[in-house]
């Protein structure tokens, strides 16, 4: 047994066995430890032009060179030979059969290979690329959608849309965003009446997108030179602003209103012109002045009036309807206060 290459003998049986599928040596299942030794020595001899640069079997080489002092195998001894001579027919086969085509050698070992090696084919299983289950296909929807609303959220958090909200509602919660708003509406129907409109140009049609000529008005900002605009444009400043306004500053019941204890007085009046007062004001002077065209000695130009009253929705029972509601709810925010 001790014709076999030292390096080969220092190796277990099963490195042998490893060995052996991997250089393709066929037929060794049933030999005994020795007996692989010596076919394994004969068979890479015989073939050590192609596993001479194989870095896993460069010890064997490397020690069958300083053995032999050449990479030619030996001559077993002849007792061996004797002893060993059905597993070198088996390895002659095994010599033989390693010349058939490539494809066919690669295809049969890598067989041979999965079924004598269970472990190792569960490994190769494991590495191959298995078609996506329905199940792995739902996760990434849903980890795909949960991601997208999370970006969602975190660019609508970043935007300060929220925060903005808030400030306008906050800013709006109040009478006097109210009574702005109706003063607001007022000027919208006032406008074209004090500052008509006058044909600037003309916005060609385009075929492309089926629209017609467009004609182009802009305000006639010739008229701010004229009685034409200011008459009427000062008339409905006092009526519905300035008047009322020193009205609701000098009657300003907030101011003397109780906080707490009988005869305490609120050092800081809950705003400069009482929305109450501004409101009764503006009824009553719009009453006067829209209602029953009071001029005042002349000091009011009948047309103006009647030029206002036209122009505002409903004329002066919107003015009324006005101020009836920004006094109610002037009532309201006083209640919510106390």
């Amino acid at each position: 047994m001790s014709g076999a290459n030292s390096w080969l003998q220092r190796q277990r049986k099963t490195d042998l066995t490893e060995l052996a599928q991997y250089t393709g040596l066929r037929n060794f299942e049933s030999l005994k430890k020795s007996e692989l030794e010596l076919a394994l020595d004969e068979y890479l001899a015989e073939n050590s032009s192609t596993f001479s640069s194989d870095p896993k079997l460069a010890n064997y080489y490397s020690s069958r060179a300083r053995t032999a002092g050449s990479p030619v195998k030996r001559d077993a001894p002849e007792g061996t030979v004797e002893r060993l001579k059905v597993a070198k027919r088996r390895v002659t086969k095994a010599a033989e059969e390693i010349l058939a085509p490539e494809s066919d050698d690669e295809a049969t070992s890598t067989a041979a290979a999965l079924a004598r090696t269970p472990g190792r084919a569960l490994s190769l299983a494991s590495r191959i690329p298995l078609p996506a289950t329905p199940a792995d296909v739902a996760e990434a929807v849903d980890r795909s959608t949960v991601a997208v609303r999370e970006h969602v959220v975190s660019l609508y958090k970043e935007s300060g849309i929220t925060e903005a909200t808030h400030a306008t509602r906050e800013s709006l919660s109040t009478v006097t965003s109210v009574l702005c708003a109706i003063s607001a509406f007022e000027l919208y129907f006032l406008r074209p009446e004090i500052l008509a409109d006058r044909y600037a140009f003309t916005v060609p049609a385009i075929s492309f997108l089926g629209t017609k000529d467009f004609p182009v008005f802009v305000p006639d900002m010739f008229l701010l030179l004229t009685s034409s605009f200011w008459s009427p444009a000062l008339l409905w400043a006092f009526t519905s602003a300035i008047l009322p306004s020193i009205a609701g500053y000098f009657f300003n019941l907030t101011i003397n209103s109780n906080h707490g204890r009988v005869g305490r007085r609120s050092h800081n009046p809950d705003s400069v012109v009482d929305p109450l007062t501004f409101s009764i004001a503006k009824a009553l002077i719009s009453y006067v002045v829209y209602g029953q065209g009071i001029t005042f000695g002349g000091w009011i130009d009948e047309t103006s009036i009647a030029r206002i009253n036209t122009a505002i929705y409903g004329g002066y029972k919107g003015i009324l309807t006005g101020t009836a509601i920004t006094a109610v709810l002037s009532i309201y925010d006083a209640v919510l206060r106390k």
